[in-house]
């Protein structure tokens, strides 16, 4: 008896047998045919959708069927918690109502809209690919998956998400959520990651979603059962009204399901950054725009060498990025931050500038700005909490800080 798991995909590029004797039959391949029979579920969709109509989340993207609107929250929901985006997402619209108005925005604005929500270069991609459609749509979300797919920052699974929910058309998904419900539902034994793997998961997302009538109920489903139910760890299998159909469940793996690929250790870097002072006014630099963190602000600084103490690695970094000469005061804050592929803990110092004309070396800009003028740039979290501390020290000495507007000096 043939079971329906990862083993399975053999039937979609090898020969295999059908039985009738031993009659041989090439099975169809993704994209060349209709996918087989085989790995179809019948009544999977209809159950999932019933679920989802009496069970989903009132979400403020759920209310609209604008493309612009729709594919905001897309953007914003990629690696990030439906809690943390809500927020951002109201206030994101609210100052910039139409991919007109982001078009026409400073990126400066964009990226401060952004600013604490992580992940900024989805924030600069957002801008570029509203110009696209200013120049090349008429200011309008393109209809095709070919010409959605060619904006910055969107794939063909965001692709599909907004033509289906913004556009009313029928596109299989494949996000974080539908990949972790797919694992499980057909006990996929292999990493998502693999490409082996994500194009097999193309295909099961293009035949469940063949059963549904509505894709706008069955594709809002399947992403809803793997953010509440189908979860990253101890998965609701009770609560599920899909168990049925569910592979690992009947087998027992589910907890072993997505396969995990073992990730390589995680480095921890200490930085000493400078809040460099001269004449009642702070000195910030602006990120190159390629690369991590790309066109946030920041104080200078960088990673402490070995044998070197923080307050020597302020002296050095400032040097060698600004070519100027600094004496280091007080530690003001000491921050705790990770990202995506390393961790680092940032050592903020009162610095006072003594000699040399900053220039930046590393940086695309860079400001003298008094302590009131700090939060109209925008910055990564973790110097996001240097300025609170900066701001409660200030306070609590109350020192002076009204002056005339930020003197940017250009590269």
């Amino acid at each position: 008896m043939l079971q329906i798991n990862f083993s399975t995909l053999s039937l979609l590029n090898t020969t295999v047998s059908l039985g009738y004797g031993g009659f041989m039959k090439k099975a169809p391949k993704p994209n060349d045919a209709k996918p087989i029979p085989s790995l179809y579920k019948q009544g999977f969709a209809t159950a999932l959708q019933d679920w989802y109509r009496l069970n989903c989340r009132d979400l403020p993207w759920r209310n609209t069927n604008d493309p612009y609107a729709i594919w905001v929250s897309e953007i914003m929901l990629q690696q990030t918690q439906v809690a943390t985006v809500i927020p951002y997402y109201g206030r994101f619209l609210q100052q910039f109502p139409t991919i007109e108005a982001l078009a026409k925005a400073p990126q400066s604005a964009v990226l401060k809209a952004w600013e604490g929500l992580g992940y900024y270069s989805r924030g600069r991609n957002l801008h570029k690919a509203a110009q696209h459609m200013m120049a090349h749509h008429g200011g309008k979300f393109p209809k095709t998956l070919e010409e959605a797919e060619a904006l910055c920052g969107v794939g063909k699974s965001t692709a599909g998400a907004i033509l289906t929910f913004g556009h009313g058309q029928k596109h299989p998904l494949l996000d974080g959520n539908v990949k972790r419900v797919l694992s499980r539902l057909y006990d996929v034994d292999t990493p998502p990651a693999e490409t082996a793997t994500t194009k097999a998961m193309w295909t099961y997302s293009e035949v469940l979603l063949e059963e549904s009538d509505d894709a706008y109920t069955y594709n809002q489903a399947i992403m809803e059962l793997g953010a509440t139910l189908c979860t990253p760890n101890n998965p609701q299998c009770l609560l599920c009204p899909v168990k049925q159909w569910c592979d690992a469940a009947a087998a027992g793996t589910q907890h072993e399901r997505p396969v995990k690929v073992a990730k390589a250790p995680v480095p921890h870097f200490h930085i000493g950054a400078a809040v460099i002072w001269h004449n009642g006014k702070i000195l910030i630099q602006q990120r190159p725009q390629k690369g991590l963190l790309g066109g946030l602000w920041e104080f200078p600084g960088g990673k402490q060498e070995a044998n070197e103490t923080l307050e020597e690695t302020v002296h050095r970094e400032l040097q060698e990025e600004l070519g100027i000469a600094v004496t280091v005061g007080k530690k003001i804050a000491t921050v705790k931050h990770a990202y995506s592929h390393f961790k680092i803990t940032l050592h903020a110092y009162h610095t006072q500038w003594v000699s040399g004309e900053p220039t930046p070396k590393c940086a695309d800009a860079m400001a003298w700005v008094l302590p009131t003028e700090l939060r109209q740039y925008a910055y990564p979290k973790a110097n996001l909490r240097v300025i609170d501390a900066l701001e409660e020290g200030l306070a609590a000495s109350k020192t002076p800080k009204e002056s005339p507007n930020a003197t940017l000096l250009p590269v």
